[in-house]
């Protein structure tokens, strides 16, 4: 969506104008979102109320008030009240940064104002949209992470759950790796616990997926894909390598921490497998801006505003997220790793 007006007119942009715009903007970084993992789910509160039952995570819908509350049994159910992490990130159009710098494309060179924002919009998205990817890559994890790498939660130890974890043994020549991606193969499925899938993908670190190809017992399936199925001629076969019912994909996405910190998404040497074409396992929950005009409304993914200086000497722009990445079967997701 392009921004149009001038927001130096009589009222600027609204809350609503604005937020829309920056959900529109092409989210250019995740490859969560690209595989369309966690589905987007908003709430009218700012925390929420998570059960545990029988190894599944679900959020207590709300009733109205003086209603019948919702029952649970008292044995083998646990809950906690969980806050959604408020991520707010501001910037500032200064004087400096459209004078004597005409507009692009469309605009006017005289009013270059409306460009420098939607450029700068543009970077604030894509600083959000690498916060929920990194949120969420935790979140399948069982854990909630904050942008300087912090944890917040960790479902395994708040419900009393055990992570799986698969040691492929990938520094041993005779290691029966068929029977490894069985083993995860069917700890999906165990786990699955009513929910419905389609297939099993796994993003692995350069390191796992590097000594999965050149395996004894992979090097020649590896060797037949990358010939028949990749055209290595045109393509980079080093992505993805399906393999006895899992794809395996090398991901080596980083990020920079708030600390300023770099942290790798898939640890050195690790991988996560989970499950695709799930209904209901994986969602990120949103809660309302913390405005007055915005509580009790219905949560969007991400929510920006503008705010002119009184004597016309800069403009305040404001984005904020209130999101909750969970995994609701936590122990679906498999950790990979090779001990030697």
């Amino acid at each position: 969506m392009t921004l149009v007006r001038n927001p130096f007119d009589a009222g600027g942009y609204s809350l609503a104008e604005m937020t829309q715009a920056i959900n529109i903007l092409p989210n250019l970084y995740t490859r969560l979102g690209q595989i369309g993992l966690f589905r987007f789910e908003g709430v009218t509160q700012r925390s929420v109320i998570i059960e545990q039952y029988e190894g599944v995570l679900s959020l207590l819908p709300s009733v109205p008030l003086g209603a019948p509350a919702t029952l649970g049994s008292r044995e083998g159910r646990s809950m906690r009240s969980f806050a959604l992490p408020w991520i707010p990130h501001d910037d500032v159009i200064l004087p400096g940064d459209i004078q004597g710098s005409p507009a692009l494309g469309v605009f006017d060179a005289a009013d270059p104002l409306v460009e420098v924002m939607n450029r700068k919009l543009q970077l604030m998205r894509r600083k959000h949209a690498q916060t929920r990817e990194y949120m969420e890559i935790n979140a399948l994890r069982g854990i909630v992470k904050d942008g300087a790498g912090t944890t917040l939660y960790n479902y395994f130890t708040e419900f009393g759950l055990a992570q799986i974890s698969v040691d492929f043994l990938l520094g041993t020549a005779g290691t029966n790796v068929q029977g490894k991606v069985r083993e995860v193969l069917r700890a999906v499925e165990d786990n699955l616990l009513g929910e419905a899938m389609s297939s099993v993908h796994a993003l692995v670190s350069r390191e796992f997926f590097d000594k999965l190809i050149v395996h004894p017992k992979t090097e020649e399936a590896y060797k037949f894909y990358a010939a028949t199925g990749a055209q290595p001629l045109r393509e980079d076969v080093r992505r993805n390598f399906p393999f006895a019912g899992i794809l395996f994909e090398e991901y080596s996405g980083t990020v920079t921490l708030s600390t300023r910190a770099a942290e790798r998404l898939v640890p050195a040497s690790e991988g996560i497998a989970f499950p695709l074409g799930t209904i209901d396992t994986f969602t990120t929950y949103g809660g309302p801006a913390n405005l007055l005009e915005a509580a009790n409304t219905m949560g969007l993914p991400l929510y920006a505003r503008q705010h002119l200086d009184e004597k016309g000497r800069w403009i305040d722009l404001m984005t904020e997220a209130s999101i909750l990445p969970v995994n609701k079967r936590p122990r679906i997701a498999i950790r990979l790793h090779s001990s030697n």
